[in-house]
């Protein structure tokens, strides 16, 4: 299946890339997406998560076609 991935604010300035473009087989949920694209990097502590634009858990099923985000924890004064 193809799923992209893009990676906000300080995730994409850690990671060093905004997107992934991943072709990966099998039942996938979007805490394993995350281990597909950065297998050396954890998740986050408190990340957020999307699909198709839309807030998700982490243990959301992903399907062929998804888009997927991640993004820092928002905080404010």
């Amino acid at each position: 299946m193809s799923i992209k991935v893009r990676y906000f604010s300080s995730l994409k300035e850690s990671i060093g890339r905004s997107e992934d473009d991943l072709e990966l087989a099998g039942l996938l949920t979007v805490d394993l997406i995350w281990r597909a694209a950065n297998p050396d990097k954890a998740l986050p502590e408190n990340c957020l998560a999307a699909v198709n634009m839309e807030y998700v858990e982490l243990h959301s099923l992903v399907k062929d076609g998804d888009e997927v985000a991640f993004f820092p924890p928002v905080t404010g004064g």
